[in-house]
C-alpha cells in the first residue's frame, strides 16, 4: 500500500532516532517520505490519464516462431521439424509473419494498433532465466539486481497523498520490475484475497472478516499519538482497508463488455481492466503469463501458449475500447530472451538471445521496428546477435507515453523507437 508521506512528515516520523530498531516496510515508507521532503516535486503531472500495462512472457519465449521469417531459407534449414510452414504463417508483410495461434492479434495490425520490434536484446547476454529477468527489470546488466526501472518511475510520479492504485501488479509476488525504495506498490492475485482474511480458526464469515477489521482499526485507534510510527500505522490501516473497499466496489459494479477466456492470464487482464474502467488511477499494471521454457515438444505447447496470450490480450483490447477507455492504454511485452535459432533433439529449443517484443494500443503507430538479426550470422554459442536495445523500448513508453524523463529513470540515454509519436 501507498502510505501518506504527508500524514509522517506533519507527526515528525522523518526524526526517528537512527538507533531505533524499525521494520523493513517502515524504513521504507519513511524513506519515501524524507525524499519527498528533499525533492519536493514529482515527475508525471503530464500524461497523468494514460497506463501503461506490462505483459511478461515468463520462461523466455522463442522469437522466431511467433514473428517467423518466413522467406529466409536459414529459418527453415535450422528449424526441420518445428518451423511454422509457410502456408500456415499470417502475412505482415514480404518477410514477416505471425504463428497462427496469433491470429486474435490480427485485426489490431490491420488497425495499425499493434508494433513489433524485432531484435530486442542487450549486449553479452545472460543464458540463465533468473539473471537475464533481472536484467532486464533492474538494467544490471550484471544481473546483480536492485531497484526496478518501473518502481524508479512510480516513486518519481506518485502525488503528495498517494493512491493505492497508480500500481498494480496482478499475482502472489511483487515483479522485481516494480521493487522500489520509496514507494509501496500493491499485489494483487484476485478482489477477493485483497483484503484482511478472516480468522481460519475462528469465525470464517463476512460477520467474522468485518469484526477482525474492526478490531484492527480499533487497536490502531488506541496507540497513542505521539508514539513513533503511530502515522504510518494508521495510515497503513486506513489504506489496507479502504483499498480493499475500493476494489470490491469497483469489480462489483464493472460490466465487461468482452469474453474474457478462463485462463489465469486473462482473469488478470480482466482485473486490470477492472480497475482502468472504473477510473481507479492506474498508470501502471503488470502481469505475467508463464511457461514459455520450450526446450521439448515446443510445437504445441508454444502454440497452446500463443493462442491464450493473443486471446487474452484481444479480450482486453475489446473490453476498453467498449468502456472508451482504449485511447488511454498501451500495452508492452517482453520475455527474458529468445531461444537458440536451431532446433535441438526434442523438437524444442534451448536458451538463446534476440527476440522481438509487442506493443499494442490506439496511440501506437503500428508496423515493424528495429533491425531483422541475421540468422547466417550468430554468436558463439549459435545464437542471434541483437539488434535493439531493450533500453530503447522502455525509454520509448517513458518519454512519450508516461510523461517521465527516461534518462533519469533509466541512468542514460539509449536512444528511442518510432512505435509512439515523439512529444
Amino acid at each position: 500500500m501507498q502510505f501518506s508521506r504527508r500524514a509522517m512528515i506533519r507527526d515528525g516520523l522523518l526524526a526517528v532516532s537512527a538507533g531505533m530498531m524499525m521494520p523493513a516496510v517502515f524504513s521504507r515508507a519513511v524513506l519515501a517520505a524524507r525524499n519527498a521532503a528533499q525533492e519536493g516535486a514529482s515527475w508525471a503531472q503530464a500524461a497523468q490519464s494514460r497506463t501503461l500495462i506490462v505483459v511478461q512472457m515468463a520462461g523466455g519465449n522463442d522469437g522466431l516462431n511467433t514473428l517467423v521469417p518466413y522467406t529466409d531459407s536459414a529459418y527453415y534449414a535450422a528449424r526441420p521439424t518445428i518451423a511454422i510452414p509457410q502456408t500456415a504463417v499470417l502475412p505482415l508483410n514480404q518477410r514477416l509473419g505471425l504463428h497462427p495461434s496469433l491470429d486474435a492479434l490480427m485485426p489490431l495490425w490491420q488497425q495499425g494498433h499493434l508494433a513489433a520490434i524485432e531484435g530486442v536484446g542487450y549486449p553479452n547476454p545472460n543464458l540463465s532465466h533468473f539473471a537475464s529477468m533481472d536484467i532486464w527489470q533492474t538494467l544490471d546488466l550484471n544481473g546483480q539486481g536492485g531497484q526496478g526501472w518501473l518502481g524508479k518511475y512510480v516513486a518519481g510520479m506518485v502525488d503528495r497523498d498517494g493512491h493505492p492504485f497508480q500500481s498494480l501488479a496482478v499475482g502472489t509476488a511483487l515483479p522485481i520490475a516494480l521493487n522500489a525504495l520509496s514507494a509501496e506498490v500493491p499485489v494483487v492475485e484476485s478482489a477477493g484475497t485483497y483484503r484482511l482474511q478472516s480468522d481460519p480458526e475462528g469465525d470464517m464469515s463476512a460477520h467474522g472478516a468485518n469484526a477482525r477489521v474492526t478490531t484492527l482499526l480499533k487497536l490502531y485507534n488506541t496507540y497513542p499519538r505521539s508514539a513513533p510510527y503511530a502515522a504510518l500505522l494508521d495510515a497503513t490501516a486506513q489504506s489496507a482497508v479502504s483499498g480493499s473497499r475500493t476494489l470490491d466496489a469497483a469489480i462489483a459494479s464493472y460490466v465487461p463488455s468482452a469474453q474474457y477466456p478462463d485462463t489465469g492470464f486473462a482473469r488478470g487482464l480482466k482485473l486490470l481492466a477492472e480497475v482502468i474502467g472504473q477510473g481507479l488511477g492506474l498508470r501502471v499494471g503488470y502481469v505475467t503469463m508463464g511457461g514459455y521454457d520450450t526446450h521439448s515438444a515446443q510445437d504445441s505447447a508454444q502454440a497452446n501458449l500463443l493462442k491464450h496470450f493473443a486471446e487474452g490480450l484481444a479480450a482486453f483490447y475489446a473490453d476498453l475500447q467498449a468502456h472508451n477507455k482504449a485511447d488511454d492504454v498501451v500495452v508492452m511485452t517482453w520475455s527474458e530472451f529468445g531461444r537458440r535459432v536451431e532446433e535441438n533433439a526434442s523438437q524444442g529449443t534451448d536458451h538463446g538471445t534476440a527476440a522481438p517484443l509487442f506493443v499494442i494500443g490506439n496511440a501506437v503507430q503500428g508496423g515493424i521496428y528495429g533491425e531483422p538479426p541475421d540468422l547466417t550470422s550468430l554468436d558463439a554459442n549459435g545464437n542471434l546477435v541483437h539488434t535493439t536495445d531493450f533500453r530503447s523500448i522502455y525509454a520509448t513508453v517513458l518519454d512519450r507515453w508516461l510523461g517521465a524523463p527516461a534518462a533519469a529513470v533509466l541512468g542514460g540515454d539509449y536512444g528511442e523507437q518510432g512505435f509512439l509519436p515523439a512529444v
